[in-house]
């Protein structure tokens, strides 16, 4: 199992990215609430298909917790029970959680899709934690933080939860992005230790603490990007989905700090590329940086003057995450280095 054990890690990670970037769809497509309760959907374990499914219907076997929407509310069944010709209140009780009850198929299977490869990553993290016991006599850290994975695994589909029950509150939206980057941060670490020593050549003071500086900026342009983010989905509410033209036409002050500070970023990581390339360091990681970087000044451009063309936004969202996971695996390098330096 331990000879397994860093492919399990890059398996996980994988699925985690894929997690962020369907719910950077998600969030694209508005069906944040395609599935209005939780860990279900409208009370199944595999969506309906269509708004039929969920009309109350005489005659019909209904399960324990199985939805349907009733005069613009939904009802939760209260036992396994077969529908009488009239409506019997008494075997329902009005889900209690939000009001938001609209069936639309498509953000419903949506939404269900980003549930399915939440579990999957969770499973793949609980998989990875019973591998590490490999390591237990050996490095007691590296099964120690993949429990640890596996809790926030399951603290960010809580988190999930929650931003259900509060019909996609910005700050729980937020909250549940940077929650990713914490489990993203916590695989990298874990593949970084696990993988063969490959140190690359002494950094200088410099570098060392300018490289934590730019994956902080990382950070906060990540977080400024969610609020403009948020901005924008109360545009869409005022102008509709249509109007895109209108979502920016009058920006919050977020927008022209987030666009002013990514010249900043784009600056500071320049630097240090040319740092790198100067003193013949081999943080060919530098290289992701940079690339990932542009196309994220491309995709920002394009939103802005071209009126966010098809997946420009979830593309933008999901290069951050890339960007930020890049960024946490070169400082891990530079510093695995300078801990070489040090004890040699």
């Amino acid at each position: 199992m331990k000879k397994r054990y860093r492919t399990l890690a890059k398996t996980s990670l994988i699925l985690v990215y894929l997690v962020i970037l369907a719910g950077a769809v998600v969030r694209m497509t508005g069906s944040g609430m395609g599935c209005p309760d939780w860990p279900k959907c409208f009370g199944y374990l595999i969506p309906p298909t269509q708004e039929s499914e969920l009309i109350w219907t005489p005659g019909k076997a209904y399960d324990k917790g199985q939805v349907i929407i009733r005069e613009e509310s939904l009802w939760v069944a209260q036992k396994p029970f077969v529908s009488e010709s009239n409506f019997n209140a008494a075997n329902w009780a009005a889900y209690d959680k939000h009001d938001y009850a609209v069936f639309n198929a498509f953000h419903t299977w949506t939404e269900f899709v980003n549930r399915l490869l939440g579990a999957l990553a969770g499973l793949a993290t609980l998989i990875l934690a019973i591998s590490s016991f490999g390591y237990w006599k050996e490095q007691k850290r590296i099964t120690i933080l993949s429990i640890i994975v596996v809790f926030a695994m399951g603290f960010q589909a809580w988190l999930g939860a929650t931003v259900v029950y509060s019909v996609l509150a910005p700050v729980k939206i937020t909250t549940h992005m940077l929650m990713a980057l914490v489990i993203v941060a916590l695989l990298l670490y874990l593949i970084h230790k696990t993988g063969k020593a490959n140190i690359k050549d002494k950094p200088s003071r410099l570098l060392r603490n300018l490289m934590p500086v730019a994956l902080a900026m990382t950070l906060i342009q990540v977080i400024l990007g969610t609020q403009v983010r948020q901005f924008v989905d109360e545009q869409i509410k005022q102008v509709g989905d249509v109007a895109k033209e209108l979502w920016l036409a009058d920006p919050s002050l977020q927008f022209y700090i987030h666009r002013s500070f990514s010249i900043a970023v784009l600056l500071l990581n320049a630097y240090l590329l040319y740092r790198i390339y100067s003193n013949k360091l081999g943080y060919t990681k530098i290289n992701w940086v940079m690339g990932l970087l542009l196309v994220e000044v491309v995709t920002g451009m394009l939103m802005y003057y071209a009126d966010f063309p098809f997946s420009s936004q979830p593309l933008h969202l999901f290069l951050a995450t890339l960007l930020f996971g890049v960024q946490f695996f070169l400082l891990l390098e530079v510093a695995a280095a300078t801990k070489k330096v040090k004890t040699s």
